[in-house]
């Protein structure tokens, strides 16, 4: 999607304008029949209101009064991707925007969700070009929404869009060695440097969790390792971002059921395309920040010489972990990484993992389930980011009754706790393997969606993208100003 200033002097056909409440304001070019129209709609409380005149379509558009400036700037994602989708009916390629809201970040909301809303992928499908949706470009009226805004804003979205793509990816086209090897030549291209582990260095790594994960595939796993590390970097010691990235996973010998459940099993590796996408938003920022992502990556399998529920392995911190299933093989690479992560002393480790199922029946789509040790205020600065790019975290104990659940008998831990607290004992799992800040963020509700939620579409929905970018700036403000 091309943002641009528009033009003064050229005459629009296509025009929205964005008001407060159900003011029908003196600046929309419309004659007294029209603004009579228009006032009588908003009244009636109809948020969205077209004036066709065959020639050329104007777009009116308000929101009801809203509770707090968080819920204002949603409401205006939301409408943002209503006009993504009248564009698309009406065939629209470009419009023009105007805002009377006297409201920058307002306005920035709403382009937000007028790009996200038009994401769609049609690698597939072989009539794409005709259900492509033909919205090309935004212009923008006024000054209010600066050419750097504009440019932070594409490279968001379009981070947003690389993660959603991976995302929906089927595995037969992209295996791990695949994965790793896209991350890194989209890393590389962002200034990162990057670097792929195969699976004699990951051997040598004694990743036990990874490599028991992928004894049942054809597939060698992968490690990635991406590092974007500034001259300029504000922060001593780095923010480690680690993502599960496994890339379809069956269940292994304890096979999930298909419908609804192995099918979308594709979706396993969104943890990984978040961070992976995330720094890469702040390398093509210049983000004054030191940060790593880390991606352990394999698919788990029932063939072959397949793990088994029995087993004990050994994680690369020498600790080991009685399998008693092995569909809870996402915390079992995670572990590695979290081990790997050490390596750099880090301020902060994020994980982002589709983990378990019992954080996604506990809150949906609409919330993601959030763990972390003693982190001083990190923890509350990504809380608010959560709340301003609406991926709200809900905070659930790791209190110390919960290790009861997950001993073992013949090893040190094993790798499910049982029938209650499915995502906190995952939690309680990784916590095993951190010895730093660390913060442990479950997605498996948000991460993938059946029915559209407004400009979050069908598929992949690339959670954790905008957190992320949003909390590393945000960083970088407390940093500076000495509250971190």
């Amino acid at each position: 999607m091309i943002l641009k200033k528009a033009d003064p002097d050229a005459i629009h056909q296509n025009r929205c304008f964005l008001i407060k409440e159900d003011a029908a304001d003196s600046q929309i070019p419309v004659n007294e029949e029209e603004r009579s129209y228009l006032l009588d709609k908003l009244k009636k409380e109809q948020q969205l209101v077209e004036v066709n005149r065959y020639t050329s379509k104007l777009l009116i558009i308000g929101i009801p009064v809203t509770k707090g400036v968080n819920t204002t700037l949603e409401a205006w994602r939301r409408q943002g991707n209503e006009v993504a989708q009248w564009a698309k009916k009406e065939k629209l390629q470009s419009i023009e925007v105007s805002s009377l809201l006297g409201n920058t970040a307002q306005l920035i909301a709403f382009a937000e969700g007028v790009i996200l809303g038009s994401y769609q992928f049609l690698k597939y499908q072989t009539k794409a070009e005709k259900l492509r949706t033909t919205l090309q470009e935004i212009c923008f009226s006024g000054d209010e929404f600066s050419e750097k805004q504009m440019d932070d804003l594409t490279v968001l979205t379009e981070a947003v869009f690389a993660a959603r793509d991976m995302v929906n990816e089927p595995v037969i086209s992209l295996n791990a060695e695949k994965f790793g090897a896209i991350l890194h030549q989209k890393s590389a291209e962002a200034g990162i440097h990057a670097e792929v582990l195969g699976k004699d260095q990951i051997e040598a790594l004694g990743m036990g969790g990874l490599l028991a994960v992928n004894k049942g595939s054809i597939d060698p796993p992968a490690f990635v390792i991406l590092e974007w590390k500034p001259e300029n970097a504000v922060n001593s010691k780095p923010v480690v971002l680690v993502g599960k990235g496994v890339v379809f996973d069956t269940g292994g010998l304890s096979l999930k059921p298909t419908a609804k459940s192995m099918d979308f099993m594709k979706s396993d590796m969104a943890g990984a395309a978040a961070v992976a996408a995330a720094i890469r938003v702040a390398a093509k920022n210049l983000l004054p920040l030191h940060i790593v992502a880390l991606v352990p990556a394999t698919d788990n399998r029932p063939g072959g010489n397949a793990v088994t529920p029995g087993d004990v392995i050994t994680i690369s911190n020498g600790a080991t972990v009685e399998v008693l299933n092995t569909d809870a093989e996402g915390r079992l690479i995670l572990a590695d990484a979290l081990c790997y992560a050490k390596k750099y002393d880090p301020m902060l480790v994020i994980d982002l993992a589709t983990l378990t199922g019992s954080a996604a029946m506990t809150l949906g789509i609409h919330g993601i389930a959030a763990m972390h040790n003693e982190c001083g205020n990190l923890f509350d600065l990504l809380k608010e980011a959560g709340e301003r790019v609406n991926e709200r975290l809900v905070e659930l104990p790791l209190w110390e009754e919960y290790d009861e659940m997950i001993k073992s008998n013949i090893a040190d831990m094993k790798n499910i706790g049982g029938g209650e607290a499915g995502a906190i004992t995952a939690g309680k799992f990784l916590q095993r393997f951190v010895d730093y800040p660390w913060i442990h963020l479950d997605i498996a509700g948000p991460s993938f969606l059946h029915v559209a939620d407004h400009y979050r579409t069908v598929g992949g929905t690339a959670t954790g993208v905008r957190l992320l970018s949003d909390f590393l700036s945000s960083l970088v403000l407390q940093t500076n100003s000495g509250s971190i």
